[in-house]
């Protein structure tokens, strides 16, 4: 899962700082930086989540099944 992992945290920088380029035209290169910084980690924080989730419903399938 490490590999999805880094794919959730580059999609959140890259989110984000297109984020920042749209909202403020003019955003200096440290806004940049710190909104790709800020994006990595709540990718990563979503991803996560994400597999918390998913295990916790595969689980509750597979449950489900042996019931």
């Amino acid at each position: 899962m490490e590999i999805l992992d880094k794919v959730a945290e580059i999609a959140g920088a890259v989110a984000a700082v297109e984020a920042e380029k749209r909202t403020r035209r003019g955003a200096a290169l440290l806004a940049e930086g710190v909104a790709a910084v800020m994006g990595c980690e709540g990718g990563g924080a979503l991803a996560a989540l994400a597999q918390d989730e998913l295990g916790s419903a595969g689980a509750a399938d597979n449950a489900g099944l042996q019931a």
